[in-house]
């Protein structure tokens, strides 16, 4: 039992303030860059989280000095050309995609095989769609037969800069090309479906040669080689989608309130407060200001005595695609069918949520119809679990575990869920502000 958690009551109402953990994607993104920089970067409120320290121990093994000293970490940068490569190298992704497909570019121009593995999860993602592109640069890549990990790449001297046009909305994909380019002669030109754009904003920050013109559906983006990246000193923001748990679980609960302090609120990873403020959940952002590049915003929610059915357009799923099983929740307890569709990306996460999202909302009685990309679901104002429900066998995917915690503090029942340490992927502390919202 020391593996899982169980919750047998809702949540009583509560009115807090909490602080929330550093950026996941920022954080890595931040370990990445500072390893190519001339100098020392800092960082403050790092994520510390197995994706986090995944990344860490990525860069150590390519040559780079990492220090900690109380809460701050300090990447002593080895410049853009400066990572060691030793034989036999193999890199540990662990369950970070993140991880995975950005570092892709960086060994753009390794000039020996670099080795790739991950965890089970992981290791059933495409790798193929960073593959393409990055071959046209001039790297090599072998693949297992389901494109998946492990994988090998081998860099090049000749790279040659290409012109790609990202059609998933994948900031994965996209950030990976941007750091491959940096280290190609000319102009690489990407045309991008709308996806997170922390890379690009900290590039701008850095000062680095990058032109984005931003269109209705899509961005262009003009790339050139760097030469010199600057030392990048960061207090990293809080996570919006580790926020995202909190403010679903408090628009779910009565007569709450929740302050969440200093979160990054970045336009393309807020659909989820967009979708929720048109279902009826009182959402206001406060002391809102901008921060390397990045919005920044205290975050304040009440609890929605009504909830609001929605047929969410397909504009809002990239930013808000990590937090969708969440906004299912939400759509449970409204009033009317909401419904959601283009959304085969997700059950390429870590697990298949979309699938997983269909089966929680079966579990706590609430009528939905599934496609491989849809889901319609019959909202119920009045949910009241009463049953025993179990939840094993998710592929330890962090967000199917949190989100199956809130279902269980929002809406009742005995619930026995399995894997409890799946949250050190991305939030180790989930549970403990739980047990202070409690309190």
């Amino acid at each position: 039992m020391q593996n899982q958690i169980v919750i047998k009551k809702k949540i009583n109402n509560y009115d807090k303030k909490i602080l929330i953990p550093g950026d996941k994607s920022l954080s890595i993104r931040w370990v990445l860059i500072s390893s190519l920089s001339n100098g020392v970067s800092k960082a403050h409120n790092l994520l510390m989280s197995e994706d986090v320290l995944a990344a860490i121990q990525a860069v150590k093994k390519l040559g780079v000095k990492v220090v900690f000293n109380n809460q701050t970490c300090k990447i002593y940068g080895v410049g853009i050309n400066g990572y060691k490569y030793k034989k036999n190298i193999i890199i540990n992704a662990k369950n970070s995609g993140t991880l995975g497909r950005l570092i892709l570019g960086l060994l753009i121009d390794a000039p020996i095989p670099i080795k790739m593995i991950g965890d089970k999860s992981l290791s059933k993602r495409d790798f193929k769609r960073i593959a393409n592109p990055l071959s046209r640069f001039g790297a090599t890549f072998k693949l297992n037969k389901n494109y998946g990990l492990p994988l090998i790449i081998k860099g090049s001297k000749k790279l040659k800069p290409i012109n790609f046009y990202e059609s998933r909305g994948s900031a994965q994909v996209k950030s990976s090309v941007i750091l491959a380019a940096i280290k190609t002669n000319g102009k690489t030109i990407i045309k991008a479906k709308k996806s997170r754009s922390h890379t690009e904003l900290l590039f701008k920050h850095l000062k680095l040669p990058i032109k984005i013109k931003n269109k209705k559906n899509f961005d262009l983006i003009e790339i050139n080689k760097v030469k010199k990246i600057n030392p990048i000193n960061y207090k990293i923001p809080s996570d919006i989608s580790s926020s995202a748990f909190f403010i679903v679980l408090t628009a779910l609960s009565k007569n709450s309130s929740l302050l969440i302090k200093n979160v990054n609120i970045n336009p393309s990873r807020i659909g989820i407060i967009t979708i929720l403020k048109k279902m009826g959940v009182k959402i206001y952002f406060k002391n809102q200001k901008i921060y390397k590049g990045e919005k920044i915003a205290d975050i304040f929610t009440k609890s929605s005595k009504k909830l609001n059915s929605i047929n969410c357009p397909t504009k809002f799923n990239s930013s808000a695609i990590d937090e969708m099983l969440l906004i299912f929740l939400c759509a449970a307890r409204a009033s009317g069918v909401s419904y959601f569709k283009e959304l085969a990306e997700l059950n390429k996460k870590e697990s298949p949520r979309l699938k997983w999202g269909s089966k929680i909302l079966n579990l706590i009685g609430i009528k939905n119809v599934v496609t491989k990309n849809s889901i319609k679901i019959y909202g119920n104002t009045n949910i009241n679990v009463k049953k025993k429900i179990v939840i094993k066998d998710y592929l330890k995917d962090h967000r199917v575990f949190m989100t199956s915690v809130i279902a269980a503090l929002s809406f009742g029942g005995s619930w026995n869920i399995h894997n409890k340490d799946s949250v050190k992927t991305s939030f180790p502390n989930f549970l403990n502000i739980i047990k202070n919202l409690k309190n």
